[in-house]
């Protein structure tokens, strides 16, 4: 069997949430698995209380219910915890880099920790599966692994199961190679500023990723229409989202001054 070639450790982790809103909706569980460079595995496995109704068609996907939760701990409880936990560590799961990885930012920056994911490799094991065989994770266990995922949509179950169908993976796809950095730019095509994917970098230019300026560099819109930066900022936006545009305005002010950014 195949295994990773880790310089550091890489935390694949699962998120199971109130509903898909990045900047509305609440982890109720995660499961996070830490592999080292020396083979030892770490697991952190949490139930949260999310502050917010659970939905009955979200329960009805993952099974847990608002009692199930009611005396769990909030994240922000275990926020500086979890951060150490995964600081310094390469990150990998199933969709994570536009589901899972969104999401457990806000839930950070909700918290007050400022969390920059840019220095670490992500790997998402659903683009290596889409772009070799394109299903979901249950197809890509029973396909890879040749076993049926039972109790799928237990954060833990999906990302023991997405660890196994990696490692099947680096079995079947000799060429991927096992290397962290290979790995995270083949499943990594793309650029984007914010973990929503509402800004995207094209030619080293952050360009807008949605509305009626999709494709149009931020720069150039905030410069002939300032007011679309505090339509963003009072709009529903993420707060990461929110965060890097402000990050844009104010190089773009700096620059003015003639001063260097």
């Amino acid at each position: 069997m195949s295994q990773l070639s880790l310089k550091r450790p890489i935390v694949f982790f699962d998120l199971e949430t109130t509903g898909t809103d990045h900047a509305k909706d609440r982890i109720v569980e995660l499961a996070f698995v830490k592999l080292n460079p020396d083979g030892r595995r770490d697991s952190y496995v949490k139930r949260l209380n999310p502050g917010i109704p659970i939905p009955a068609s979200v329960t009805a996907i993952h099974g847990i219910k608002d009692e199930d939760v009611k005396d769990a701990q909030m994240f922000k409880h275990i926020a500086h915890e979890l951060y150490e936990w995964i600081k310094n560590c390469d990150l990998g799961g199933y969709n994570s880099s536009k589901f899972d990885l969104p999401l457990l930012a806000e839930e950070f920056l909700r918290a007050g920790i400022n969390v920059d994911f840019t220095e670490r490799h992500m790997i998402d094991v659903q683009q290596i599966f889409f772009k070799m065989e394109a299903r979901t994770l249950s197809a890509a266990y029973n396909f890879y692994c040749n076993k049926t995922l039972e109790n799928a949509h237990s954060a833990e179950t999906d990302i023991l199961a997405t660890i196994e169908v990696l490692e099947a993976q680096l079995d079947r796809y000799a060429d991927l190679g096992t290397e962290v950095k290979a790995l995270h730019d083949f499943t990594n095509t793309e650029q984007y500023v914010d973990y929503a994917r509402r800004i995207q970098l094209k030619d080293g230019h952050p360009v807008f990723n949605f509305g009626k300026y999709k494709g149009r560099k931020v720069e150039e819109i905030f410069t002939i229409e300032p007011q679309y930066y505090d339509w963003m900022m009072q709009a529903d936006f993420s707060l990461h989202t929110k965060q890097k545009i402000s990050e844009i305005l104010n190089k773009m002010k700096l620059k003015k001054a003639g001063m260097k950014v």
